[in-house]
């Protein structure tokens, strides 16, 4: 299995925050560092020192890192043309030396559209499905590239730059049904399922195995992620001021929909996840000021490592 950080620094973080976060997750020896893809924060709370960009955060931690994996969970079909997106994520995976990852999803959060004057459409999957057509083409593509559909169009693009890798690996999630299990088969790397409990994970795992064999498509060529809140303590005490940190009831903690509690309950979670076909993690740690959690975190990379 993988084991990555996933963060949400909308919550208040700094880029000087997240570039100790995302160092430090690599010297631990975890797989890769995530960060959500948001301008404002949710809840209460200070705002302060307000949204850093994404993409941009992931360019200099491109070059202020040597191993790790960088990528969005996820980016939203909202912010950027896909044109623009192909060529930010393509720079930051050269940046890198071909460690980006891009998540892409519809966007859900209108407040911050409101706040920040970006456009948001009632109806996003159209643009979803056409930003992950365009941006796979663009990278792909060995001539001048066209498109043209009924949220884009280009004309003779010059398909540059292109990324280090040879395939950019492009995570799709979400609870859908039908449709987001479709596009995941035919665009996507990775499915992620996020903030979901045991029952709910396996039935979305299934689903998207279904729709590969429809679309003709090896299911064992999709990666099965999760993603999840997570708050690991040696001792109740400890448990409770990190939940009381985020904002959380020590006592609601521990649940079906996140990875809670101990070590050894930790331990035997991922355990779980791993049976139900996960093969990446994304452990959410919403206080990126705590090290101490991504430390004793990462003390268990060993022992997970050898479900």
């Amino acid at each position: 299995m993988e084991f990555c950080v996933f963060t949400e620094p909308q919550q208040g973080f700094s880029y000087d925050e997240q570039r100790t976060h995302a160092q430090t997750a690599e010297k631990l020896g975890f797989d890769g560092w995530f960060r959500s893809d948001h301008y404002m924060r949710m809840g209460a709370g200070s705002p302060l020192p307000g949204p850093t960009d994404a993409w941009t955060t992931l360019a200099g931690l491109a070059v202020q890192t040597s191993r790790i994996r960088l990528g969005t969970l996820v980016s939203s079909v909202t912010y950027r043309t896909p044109g623009v997106l192909a060529i930010q994520v393509a720079q930051v995976d050269a940046m890198s030396g071909g460690r980006a990852e891009l998540g892409l999803g519809t966007g859900w959060f209108d407040a911050e559209h409101k706040a920040y004057g970006i456009p948001f459409p009632a109806k996003r999957f159209g643009m979803l499905e056409e930003q992950l057509e365009l941006i796979t083409g663009l990278w792909a593509a060995t001539a001048p590239y066209s498109f043209a559909g009924a949220h884009y169009e280009l004309v003779d693009s010059p398909a540059l730059p292109k990324p280090v890798q040879e395939r950019v690996p492009v995570i799709v999630g979400g609870g859908g049904v039908k449709r987001t299990p479709a596009l995941a088969a035919r665009f996507a790397t990775e499915f992620n399922i996020g903030f979901q409990p045991e029952d709910v994970i396996a039935e979305k795992f299934a689903g998207v195995r279904a729709a590969c064999e429809a679309a003709d498509r090896d299911p064992a060529s999709l990666k099965l992620s999760v993603a999840l809140p997570t708050l690991v303590g040696v001792s109740e005490s400890e448990l409770s001021r990190r939940a009381a940190a985020i904002g959380r009831d020590a006592a609601a903690v521990r649940g079906d929909d996140v990875i809670a509690g101990t070590p050894d309950e930790v331990v035997a979670k991922v355990a779980r996840l791993q049976a139900l076909g996960a093969e990446r993690v994304y452990f959410q740690l919403p206080d990126q000021r705590d090290l101490e959690h991504l430390e004793l975190l990462g003390s268990l990379l060993p022992q997970l490592r050898a479900l």
